[in-house]
């Protein structure tokens, strides 16, 4: 992908292109709020933590974005519906 104006990117929507934020810097300030709520305590396991505390809330905006659509969820995630459908049992989403 292509970089424009200040850590924007261009993303390719098919019949259009949009101009946004890469997830990478929300997933970054987010992070640093995080670590700077804890006001200096230790921190264990944040890797872990991160992961699973983002995989839900992803599920379900793929879910959203898809109209529900566990086909169209599946390959919007990458996985197999089969995996979309353990991982939605997991997290109660079915």
């Amino acid at each position: 992908m292509d970089t424009f104006v200040e850590g924007n990117e261009l993303i390719d929507a098919s019949d259009h292109l949009i101009l946004c934020t890469p997830l990478s810097v929300h997933v970054r300030q987010t992070v640093s709020r995080y670590l700077e709520q804890l006001h200096g305590h230790d921190v264990k396991d944040l890797y872990n933590t991160v992961m699973a505390e983002v995989e839900k809330p992803l599920l379900q905006a793929a879910l959203e974005h898809s109209g529900y659509n566990q086909s169209k969820t599946a390959k919007i995630l990458g996985l197999s519906r089969s995996t979309l459908r353990k991982k939605m049992d997991f997290y109660g989403l079915s």
